[in-house]
Parts: C-alpha cells; sequence; structure tokens
C-alpha cells in the first residue's frame, strides 16, 4: 500500500480536467498515477465521469486491478494495472477516446509525428493494438481483464503512446505532467496531421528530428502544466486543493 498525498490528489484531480477542458476526455477516459517507482499499486478514480472527479473519488488499485475500496472501479483499470506491471519506467497513464486520434487507429496511414510538440512520438509509426487478435471478432473493443491489459502492454512496449483500433489510445509518461502534455500534444498531432494529410503528402518530422525536438520541449512539460492548472483549480472544490503547493 502506498499513501497519495494531498498534493498528489490534488494534482490527479486536476489532470482529469484539464484534460477534459483540452478535448482529450470527455465523459469518460480515465488518468491515473503511481507514487512512488516501480510501486505495485496505482491510484485511479472510480468509475466516474473524469469531469466530476475530486479526491474523495481516487481509489488505490493493485496491480492485479483490484481495490479494497466498495465503490465501483473503472471497467478498463486493467489498461493501467498491466502497463505498470511492465513499465516500471511508467508513473502515469492516460486512455482516452480522443476524437482525432480514433481515425488513426482505423487505417493504414499510421499516427506520425508532424509537430515539433510531438516529437516524443519518435521516427516511427504509433502502434496499434488489434484486439480482435486476442478476444476474437465479436468483443465489445473494451480493456476489462489482465490478460487483455498485458495484450495491449505488450503493443505499447516502450513506447509513449499506443492506438487502440475502434477504441481510442494510451498514453504513458514519467510524472502526471508529462502525460498529460503527451495526451494533449498527441490529440493535436492527429488533427495536424489528418488536415495536412487532406492538402498533400506530408512530411514527418525524422527520427533524428523527433529526438531532438523532445529533448528540448519534454523538460518543459510542466510549463503547460502550470498554465492549464490555472485554468483548471478554478473549477476544483476548495477541499480538493492542496494548500501549500503553489498550485492551488
Amino acid at each position: 500500500m502506498t499513501t497519495l498525498t494531498a498534493a498528489q490528489a490534488a494534482d490527479l484531480v486536476a489532470a482529469n480536467r484539464i484534460l477534459v477542458r483540452q478535448g482529450v476526455l470527455d465523459a469518460f477516459g480515465h488518468v491515473s498515477v503511481r507514487t512512488a517507482p516501480r510501486a505495485d499499486t496505482f491510484w485511479l478514480s472510480r468509475n466516474l465521469a473524469p469531469g466530476s472527479v475530486t479526491a474523495s473519488d481516487l481509489l488505490e488499485h493493485d496491480l492485479d486491478g483490484r481495490t479494497d475500496d466498495p465503490r465501483r472501479p473503472y471497467l478498463e483499470r486493467f489498461i493501467h494495472a498491466e502497463i505498470y506491471r511492465r513499465r516500471p519506467d511508467v508513473m502515469a497513464v492516460v486512455h482516452s477516446h480522443s476524437p482525432s486520434v480514433v481515425p488513426f487507429s482505423v487505417i493504414d496511414t499510421g499516427l506520425r509525428p508532424i509537430l515539433h510538440m510531438a516529437g516524443f512520438l519518435g521516427g516511427r509509426t504509433t502502434p496499434v493494438f488489434e484486439i480482435s487478435d486476442v478476444a476474437g471478432d465479436a468483443s465489445d473493443l473494451l480493456i476489462t481483464s489482465s490478460s487483455l491489459g498485458a495484450a495491449l502492454a505488450r503493443t505499447l512496449g516502450d513506447a509513449p503512446v499506443a492506438l487502440m483500433r475502434g477504441h481510442g489510445s494510451v498514453a504513458v509518461g514519467g510524472s502526471l505532467q508529462e502525460v498529460v502534455y503527451r495526451a494533449v500534444y498527441t490529440e493535436a498531432n492527429a488533427h495536424a496531421q489528418a488536415t495536412a494529410l487532406a492538402l498533400g503528402n506530408p512530411r514527418y518530422l525524422s527520427a533524428g528530428e523527433a529526438a531532438a525536438a523532445n529533448a528540448t520541449i519534454s523538460g518543459q512539460a510542466v510549463r503547460a502544466w502550470d498554465v492549464w492548472c490555472e485554468r483548471a483549480r478554478p473549477g476544483i472544490p476548495a477541499a480538493d486543493q492542496a494548500p501549500g503547493t503553489g498550485r492551488e
């Protein structure tokens, strides 16, 4: 068991609100955080629309997706559990159905970095999880078991983002701030790539350009986080804002 501090809880609540405001989450999707490197538990809201999440809704889960809290957990908590199990470097996970990303999960044109702000996507096509390879052709496309979560985690591998055919995507990061940045700019990149494809043949970032852009920009993800927090915090009840964090 790990302890979620008041500041960490406030940040996880803020992450939910930010992702809704940025159009990455809506009534569905979720974001989780691990409180320490290699921790064998993580924190995720109970089954609730992200924009309604408060600190009192956060539940601790183990890597089998179990929680001691009697309240209903998210059906797809196994996405988070199995990624944390396989990726000790990952401290936060976002699962979303962001609208510009989903089309790239169902066509041969892969999602690739076209914006310098999305250099984290790297010099390769973003992997796509094909659930029918594991669950057959009559599933509801949801990740509702450890075995499906494990299969998704294998597709993700060491990448920062994976798409889920006809469903959405998962983004991972070394911090809550980083994963929120990546989820937002994955959506922005998908929108820009779709626009460019409608105009002609895009020139994507090379592997070297993507790596250099990521090295320069990724360390500044906290700047975006601070701006987004300022906009999200007014919508968070005062009781759920941690005092003394500099972001209340």
